[in-house]
């Protein structure tokens, strides 16, 4: 068991600035990647206007999604075996060479298979941020360190459309990626430089590619049905089904496979330590649950208010800076208590008050209320979103922090992809049937209104309110089907230990660690 393995000392201690710099570099290759997942979706417009292929236009976001979510467990055992700093050189490398092949793109084709690269490499940045830490900052300040990270995090994703739409109007879609190279190059020199009294080696260098290869085959058929066969074809298709299939059949597979590995890409002996399993389960939820706000608010604001793209982002600005007090917050306060439980619930509690009240609004709800809802909504997203990873870190023997991060960063990355693909469908039935029963007063209408805000615009007065009403009821639907999940979020979140007990495995000799370690530097 990789557990039992006792890590190499990673090295001389490093100085505050070295900290300092190398947390700074690693935050700004996580504001590339996060950026990235919601930039585009401003962008898109143009983009087709550009280099064509509506047909396949879906695919510039599946492709980065796709190859991030499969490569971060891969990536985050990888640099437990390799070492940070040449695993963040190369992840950060192949970002930057996707980045720069999406800004030249010259037809659809190949911005998809740019896009693809692009995220290979931005699977690492998140998993490698966070470990970077573990390996670099004392346990007791992990919690200020990680919950800055976190708040890069949440908020970068949530500005992704505002600085899409800023980018596209002032200099071109090109320079959505374009951007990242500069930047990729420097936090590529400066993390890497900071990195250097960090040892290379911890451990075997034996690579586990039947497990690395499995995990990528068992979850690519999973994402194509949420991101592609689920719409498409419809949840019950022959061959939607047949790619759930052959999920659980690879994921039995992997399984199996991993219990016999000698260093395997996802240690099934993580699974034995409850605050890992209710972790992982709880970041998957609380995913969905944030992906809620970050995909389907900016769109209420521009389908139903009526507002440009620039101006809904600028309407979200409030749930980022929710999102950046809370992260910090919870950080400063596990730094100071060593306790982390009070989070994870109160997240939960507070995506529960949000999403039921904005299960009820309706097109003439006043906009600074749903406002005012988003920032309390973005207060909960930032207590959801570090806190569970500082404390699996620290249930965890060093050797596998990289592992056990990337693996909770992946359930929360899942659960991102199910929420937006199950809410989507949620949108367009509720959407369609409302649409449906106000078809007379609005002139015979479709659901084709439902793929274009500019289509919505450009409609007479009559039918424009009819369509507006019907959006607005059938976005009160999705955030309204975000409740259960939400509760069983609180659940997950009340069931986990605030700290793991003894017969839980590793987390025993805890204690025994911080002090270790304290010691040491």
């Amino acid at each position: 068991m990789t557990t039992s393995n006792p890590p190499v000392s990673s090295g001389p201690e490093l100085s505050k600035r070295q900290i300092n710099r190398a947390i700074i570099g690693v935050m700004t290759g996580l504001l590339l990647s996060a950026l990235d997942q919601t930039v585009v979706s401003t962008a898109l417009p143009s983009i087709v206007s550009d280099v064509g292929g509506l047909e396949n236009l879906a695919w510039v976001i599946t492709a980065y999604l796709l190859t991030s979510m499969a490569s971060t467990p891969v990536w985050g055992k990888v640099s437990d075996q390799f070492g940070r700093r040449i695993v963040f050189v190369v992840a950060t490398s192949v970002f930057i060479v996707g980045s720069a092949l999406c800004g030249v793109a010259q037809e659809i084709t190949q911005l998809i298979a740019a896009r693809a690269v692009q995220g290979l490499g931005a699977g690492a940045l998140y998993a490698l941020a966070l470990s970077v830490i573990a390996d670099v900052v004392p346990v007791r300040d992990r919690g200020r360190y990680q919950g800055m990270v976190a708040g890069v995090f949440g908020i970068a994703t949530l500005a992704g459309p505002l600085v899409g739409g800023g980018l596209v109007d002032a200099i071109g879609w090109r320079w959505i990626f374009l951007i990242n190279v500069p930047l990729g190059l420097l936090s590529l020199v400066v993390t890497a430089s900071a990195l250097r009294g960090i040892t290379a080696e911890r451990r075997s260098r034996t690579v586990d590619y039947l497990g690395a290869t499995l995990v990528i085959a068992a979850t690519t058929p999973l994402l194509l049905y949420l991101s592609w066969a689920g719409g498409e074809r419809g949840w019950t298709d022959p061959l939607a089904l047949g790619l759930v299939a052959v999920t659980l059949v690879l994921s039995v597979v992997l399984v199996l496979v991993e219990r016999r590995a000698a260093e395997p890409v996802v240690p099934m002996v993580l699974f034995k330590l409850r605050l890992f399993s209710l972790g992982s389960a709880y970041s998957m939820i609380a995913g969905l649950a944030l992906f809620t706000g970050v995909v389907f608010l900016p769109v209420y604001f521009q389908a139903v208010k009526g507002m440009s793209p620039f101006t809904a982002g600028l309407a979200v600005v409030p749930t980022m800076m929710g999102v950046g007090f809370a992260s910090i917050h919870a950080g400063n306060r596990m730094s100071a208590t060593g306790r982390f439980k009070v989070f994870p619930v109160a997240g939960a509690v507070l995506l529960v008050v949000t999403m039921l009240p904005l299960g009820f609004i309706r097109a003439d709800t006043p906009s600074w209320l749903i406002i005012l809802l988003g920032f309390v909504f973005g207060i909960g997203a930032g207590f959801t979103l570090q806190p569970v990873i500082t404390a699996v870190q620290g249930v965890v023997a060093p050797a596998d922090i990289g592992a056990a991060t990337a693996a909770v960063s992946f359930f929360q990355r899942l659960g991102s992809a199910v929420g937006v693909a199950l809410l989507g469908a949620v949108l367009n039935s509720r959407f369609a049937a409302l649409l449906e029963d106000r078809a007379g007063p609005a002139g015979g209408l479709d659901e084709a209104s439902l793929g274009s805000i500019d289509a919505i615009r450009g409609l007479a007065r009559e039918q424009r309110d009819v369509v507006v009403g019907a959006y607005g009821e059938a976005l009160a639907a999705v955030f309204l089907t975000v409740v259960p999940f939400a509760v069983l979020a609180l659940v997950l979140s009340l069931l986990m230990p605030e700290s793991t007990p003894p017969e839980d495995g590793p987390a025993q000799d805890v204690p025994e660690k911080e002090k270790a370690l304290d010691e040491e530097r």
